[in-house]
């Protein structure tokens, strides 16, 4: 049984999602504020978390950035407010989808059901390591290091390296990383992609060149 985490200073709102998602044959948890959120998924193993924005104590933001410091469990992201920064900066946090409330019920159990079929970006790749020049890719272990030194990425900065460097010398658009990494949350024009670009660039220094801009067209990783 899958289990959900949800993560909302009204109660109101968490029963009610609760009650969808044990209708769908998910196992619920909840938490009423961001540091109960944490604890819990420290001791606890979830199969992905609904995290509201406007928490007590601690907001939304800070869960996320928290929680991915050490799980990469999906994180589907609710709030109040509709502006494009807020959602953006959720997702570049390491959330997987975002929604807006007052939101529906039924199209919340799909989205979550979407991104647990979804699954992780790279669970297709094989084998479950990539190596290339002193880059050293563990898909099972999601960790990089370079010329035996650990790096620390983001999930999102994990995923969109693992895709380049799995795939060398292919060309990929804008629009073909966003949809794969971010699952087309993001606008083409958005400069998220640009900002994680040059953050793998620089984590995976002296490697950086590897990673080649075609301007006008997208990004792709040249061979060793």
């Amino acid at each position: 049984m899958k289990r959900i985490l949800i993560v909302d200073g009204d109660m109101a709102v968490r029963g009610q999602i609760g009650r969808y998602a044990r209708l769908e044959g998910y196992e619920v948890a909840e938490a009423g504020d961001g540091y109960t959120a944490v604890s819990l998924c420290r001791q606890n193993t979830f199969d992905i978390i609904i995290l509201a924005i406007l928490l007590p104590e601690l907001d939304g933001f800070s869960v996320c950035q928290a929680i991915r410091s050490f799980s990469q469990v999906p994180i589907l992201m609710l709030t109040e407010r509709t502006s494009e920064q807020d959602r953006i900066r959720g997702l570049e946090l390491g959330a997987d989808d975002y929604m807006t409330k007052p939101f529906s019920p039924r199209e919340l159990m799909l989205r979550i059901s979407a991104i647990l079929k979804r699954g992780p970006v790279l669970e297709a790749l094989t084998p479950q390591c990539i190596e290339r020049d002193g880059i050293h890719i563990d898909l099972t272990a999601r960790r990089v290091t370079v010329d035996g030194t650990l790096v620390n990425l983001t999930p999102k900065e994990f995923d969109l390296l693992t895709l380049l460097a799995g795939h060398p010398d292919v060309v990929f658009s804008r629009k073909k990383l966003l949809d794969t990494v971010w699952g087309g949350e993001l606008p083409e024009d958005t400069r998220t992609l640009d900002t994680h670009i040059k953050q793998v660039r620089h984590a995976i220094h002296p490697y950086s060149d590897r990673i080649v801009t075609l301007r006008g067209v997208g990004y792709r990783f040249e061979k060793d």
